[in-house]
């Protein structure tokens, strides 16, 4: 499901007008992004946090070159599901769809 498919279902099952929910879900994505940017996380109860994971330290290989690269240690954006939330997928009937378009922003 991609964005427009999620303001189209929320527009639909509340009578809100879709402009309105792109801002809004717009918004919230900006200050996601921006708290995890200052090292904060977002903790939204029933549905999961927004976390900053960190990455050790480690080296790395630059195939075309034949040289080892050394990554520094750093933090990733990643999202831990709620247990509820984790329970009523894992419970649920539905079969995922298979997606080509993995990585590619709306």
């Amino acid at each position: 499901m991609r964005k427009a498919n999620v303001v189209n279902s929320i527009a639909e099952k509340t009578g809100i007008a879709k402009v309105d929910i792109l801002v809004t879900l717009e918004t919230f994505f900006k200050e996601v992004k921006s708290s995890l940017e200052n090292g904060e996380p977002v903790y939204v109860r029933g549905f999961g946090s927004f976390i900053l994971k960190k990455r050790a330290a480690k080296i790395g290989r630059n195939i075309k070159k034949n040289v080892s690269v050394e990554i520094p240690e750093h933090y990733i954006p990643a999202f831990k599901p709620a247990k509820e939330f984790m329970t009523a997928v894992k419970n649920s009937d539905a079969i995922p769809h298979e997606t080509t378009d993995v990585g590619q922003e709306d």
